[in-house]
């Protein structure tokens, strides 16, 4: 894997920093219907007419905005952890981030086509909602988990 794409060493941190307060407001807007009264915005659609063909006003659409900023924000904070190099980025951690990469994108869609399967409506939108950041966590803690088991396998020689 060409480590000239990956970002520098602390942008890690920075990625943990964004990640977890952004799933934070991601889950509570979800489950609790939390929202942030700055960021609720009121659009005004198109005018609307009633039979006489004269504009009558302007339809207002309230939008909130809290879960979009929090999955920008999960998207960004998750490819800033996993994409950051590590302190030695040598050929054998760059097989290793490939080795994860493949078996992440693999679980992903194994996921997806349980969920094509067997969930339908409500819980299918639901399941699909956290399938877009499944490649990205099942990456971080697969590789997190191979260089555990690589350095616990160099300790004990």
């Amino acid at each position: 894997m060409k480590t000239k794409w990956l970002f520098p060493h602390r942008f890690r941190l920075v990625g943990w920093v964004i990640f977890l307060p952004s799933a934070i407001l991601g889950l509570a807007n979800m489950y609790a219907d939390f929202k942030l009264n700055w960021l609720v915005v009121n659009f005004l659609n198109e005018p609307f007419t009633i039979n006489s063909g004269q504009s009558t006003g302007h339809l207002v659409n309230i939008q909130n905005l809290t879960d979009e900023i929090a999955a920008i924000g999960v998207i960004v904070g998750l490819l800033l952890v996993a994409f950051s190099r590590e302190k030695v980025e040598d050929e054998m951690i760059g097989q290793l981030r490939l080795e994860a990469l493949q078996w992440s994108v693999y679980a992903n869609y194994i996921v997806l086509a349980i969920a094509i399967l067997t969930l339908y409506d409500t819980a299918f939108f639901n399941v699909m909602v956290y399938n877009m950041f499944t490649v990205l966590l099942v990456f971080i803690s697969r590789f997190r988990w191979l260089l555990y088991r690589n350095s616990q396998t160099l300790l004990a020689l």
